[in-house]
């Protein structure tokens, strides 16, 4: 009898275990999934859909340690290496030279990154929530941002904010709502709230980015009412929405005048005034030095972190106050 009662107990146990942490291996990724014993919102955390953004993917993985321990209601999805054929490659982009960041909803029986942006969407249009984190990558240093589209649904956009503000990075940025092919462009149409996170790049790993994004994360779940385990939340020190354009794109952004070696003359998060000196470009055939300077005024929001550049290349963005 007794044997029998252990193993009734040892069954429930297991149970127990993979309705906290199930792992579902489809050799496109690994999904990871927590659920508390009480129905309540789905949030869906993201980490790697560019292969050369690495805290993020540390960050989620702590995460995953810290829900594995239990959550109070309803469930957290994570996704820590969205994009492993670009992580393989230590690079932005597939095997294919897709950016998953743009082909989103994907194709079933598409291409890698095609089949993978299909199965995110999949992921996403199950979800009531989504937080997708990033970073600069390799060329791009980028001060702590919380994005999102602004949306025609107002319930949907105040929703958006309020995760913003609870993620507590110093800028808020609402962008245009029209970009195709993101995270959030799926999480638009299925008016689900949605949010994404830029901090850093480079090509080592910086701690305080992993405790930022752990800490962040933490607060989004607990202001769901996920869990009760959230920090002090910092007011925002700017926050900015701007219908302007592809205004979010960061990659067409302070365009280099000249190809050679860059060296900026500005930092993060300082604010600066059109016509100022950004940079220094060196053409190292010619000898001549090119200035870039600040077409906008605002606040420094990212800086390119690689010293060689073409012509045309990004050299850093400015986050416009002229609103706030």
């Amino acid at each position: 009898m007794q044997i029998h009662i252990w193993f009734i107990y040892l069954i429930y146990v297991l149970h127990i275990y993979f309705i906290m942490d199930s792992i579902v291996d489809e050799s496109l990724f690994s999904v990871h999934s927590f659920e508390g014993e009480a129905k309540g919102n789905t949030l869906l955390i993201l980490a790697g859909v560019h292969g050369d953004e690495y805290e993020p993917i540390l960050a989620a993985n702590e995460l995953i340690d810290v829900f594995r321990k239990g959550i109070l209601k309803g469930k957290v999805v994570i996704v820590p290496i969205a994009n492993q054929s670009a992580f393989d490659l230590d690079s932005r982009v597939g095997s294919d030279g897709l950016d998953l960041a743009r082909v989103c909803p994907g194709d079933e029986k598409g291409s890698i990154t095609e089949r993978v942006g299909y199965r995110i969407t999949e992921l996403i249009k199950d979800a009531d929530y989504l937080v997708d984190m990033h970073t600069g990558g390799k060329q791009l240093d980028i001060y702590p941002l919380a994005g999102y589209m602004l949306h025609a649904d107002e319930n949907v956009l105040m929703k958006q904010r309020a995760m913003a503000k609870a993620f507590g990075f110093p800028v808020i940025w609402g962008t245009d709502p029209t970009p195709n092919g993101r995270t959030l462009s799926v999480a638009r149409d299925a008016n689900i709230p949605a949010i994404y996170l830029e901090y850093g790049g480079g090509n080592s790993i910086r701690k305080e980015v992993i405790v930022a994004y752990v800490k962040g994360c933490l607060n989004v779940a607990t202001s769901l009412g996920i869990i009760n385990n959230g920090s002090e939340i910092i007011s925002p020190k700017f926050h900015v929405e701007d219908y302007t354009p592809n205004g979010g794109h960061l990659q067409v952004k302070q365009p280099s005048p000249e190809s050679g070696l860059f060296i900026p003359c500005v930092s993060n998060g300082n604010k600066i005034s059109k016509g100022d000196i950004w940079g220094v470009v060196k053409n190292l055939e010619t000898g001549f030095s090119v200035n870039s300077c600040a077409d906008d005024d605002g606040i420094v929001l990212f800086i390119r972190n690689t010293a060689f550049v073409k012509k045309g290349d990004s050299l850093g963005g400015i986050l416009p106050l002229k609103n706030n």
